[in-house]
């Protein structure tokens, strides 16, 4: 067997698939070209490296491997093992962490095991407001957290930042018995040493949640809350170029007793893993977050998580300037956030005006918003993507003015619709702007 004999075996079920699925092929075919074409500017998304693909399309979805290495239900298992191993190591390394879950499903997922392993129905949990920026694993109602459990919101104050006198005394008046830190849409740096502090101060559990600001965190372009917090939890594919997935992981409390068996923490978060809430890992997961986390600890990576809070900052300026309103005022990580309040506008017209020029966003609450989720005052703007495409300065200032002659042409017409000249016109630079900053890798 020679070292191309993946390749080949990749080759092979991709021409098995034109030949015998031709109509799923044209789709897959023309999801590809779409990104290659679009300017995504989503903050819940990055673009995953070729090899990353090449590890989850291996083998290993054919394996069961229910337990954990050296302690599987199944035989076979003698490679799964190796390839957990090197995931868990490279987390590790990569995060500085004591103990590393790597079989979650999901960050959501991660979130949840975390939440029902620790806590009983109806105990106290003290989060981030889902309009002031929270995720909804974090106890949001429509969600199943927010069904088994006594969710207390936190929220931001008038200038969109977190108000953590606001949180210790909700804290102190609620008890939560666990304070989560983390957000979906919160474009300013977290303080987890002082959330940790008030944790400590009630005798609550800390979740730090980075699903958003990982790559930020492995790099040390914002602080770790690996020994700040009880736990912490992060998705794979939001910032650290990975698959679909989720890590658990743990600092200096691993050894942590928890639970009326006094079981260490981590023993307690592996058992909630398999067997409480999943049943068999997806191993060519495992495999691909193994090969996305070695290549964040390259010195690309960093070079790319630099670009991206640099760029983060420019277009919050650019758009300042072009007399939009911000979020907090700027932004100290990926992300940007636009209140539509002054002209108007929902957030879901301008999210689909967009879409017709080729740039994709996503509509988003902002802290007070009147309007429902469907429809939202905001929109949230990230740069994983243009960083990855090698953005600069200029071109930054280029997807601002784009945004901002959208926004300016709805408010001139019908508030939902462009004209087809201007549509098609910016549809045009769009396109070029793409072509100028082709996707790495990505032929």
């Amino acid at each position: 067997m020679t070292e191309h004999h993946l390749g080949e075996f990749a080759a092979a079920g991709t021409a098995h698939l034109w030949s015998e699925d031709p109509a799923l092929a044209r789709l897959l075919t023309a999801e590809y070209r779409r990104q290659q074409a679009d300017l995504c500017l989503v903050a819940s998304s990055s673009i995953a490296h070729p090899s990353v693909f090449a590890a989850q399309s291996s083998v290993t979805d054919n394996l069961t491997t229910e337990g954990y290495p050296g302690r599987r239900y199944h035989g076979g298992c003698i490679h799964a093992d190796e390839i957990e191993r090197l995931a868990v190591d490279r987390c590790r390394k990569l995060f500085g962490a004591t103990y590393t879950n790597v079989q979650p499903y999901s960050g959501s997922m991660a979130n949840n095991i975390v939440l029902f392993s620790l806590l009983e129905p109806g105990d106290t949990v003290l989060s981030l407001d889902l309009a002031s920026g929270g995720h909804l694993s974090h106890g949001a109602p429509v969600a199943a957290a927010g069904k088994y459990f006594e969710v207390i919101s936190y929220g931001v104050g008038p200038d969109g930042l977190i108000d953590y006198e606001e949180v210790r005394s909700l804290a102190e008046r609620h008890r939560p018995r666990l304070l989560i830190a983390g957000a979906s849409s919160y474009p300013r740096v977290l303080d987890f040493a002082r959330f940790r502090e008030i944790a400590d101060g009630v005798g609550a559990f800390l979740l730090a949640d980075i699903s958003h600001i990982s790559g930020l965190v492995a790099t040390g372009l914002h602080a770790s809350p690996i020994d700040a917090a009880h736990i912490t939890t992060t998705s794979t594919y939001k910032q650290l170029g990975g698959p679909r997935g989720g890590l658990i992981m743990l600092g200096r409390d691993h050894e942590l007793s928890v639970g009326p068996r006094k079981a260490p923490l981590h023993k307690a978060l592996d058992n909630a893993v398999f067997p409480f809430f999943q049943g068999t890992p997806s191993l060519a997961a495992i495999a691909a977050k193994a090969r996305a986390l070695d290549l964040a600890a390259g010195p690309d990576f960093e070079a790319w998580m630099r670009r991206v809070v640099s760029s983060a900052a420019e277009l919050a300026n650019r758009l300042t300037a072009d007399g939009q309103r911000i979020v907090t005022g700027g932004s100290d990580n990926h992300m940007v956030m636009v209140d539509l309040t002054p002209t108007g506008l929902t957030g879901a017209a301008v999210q689909q005006a967009l879409e017709l020029c080729g740039v994709i966003v996503n509509k988003n609450m902002v802290p007070g918003d009147p309007r429902p989720p469907r429809l939202t005052s905001g929109l949230r703007l990230g740069t994983n993507v243009t960083a990855l495409r090698g953005m600069e300065a200029d071109a930054v200032a280029e997807c601002a003015g784009l945004l901002g002659e959208v926004i300016e042409a709805l408010r001139a017409g019908d508030g939902e619709h462009l004209d087809a000249r201007t549509e098609k016109a910016l549809a045009a630079r769009v396109a070029e702007l793409c072509e100028r900053h082709p996707i790495p890798y990505h032929p």
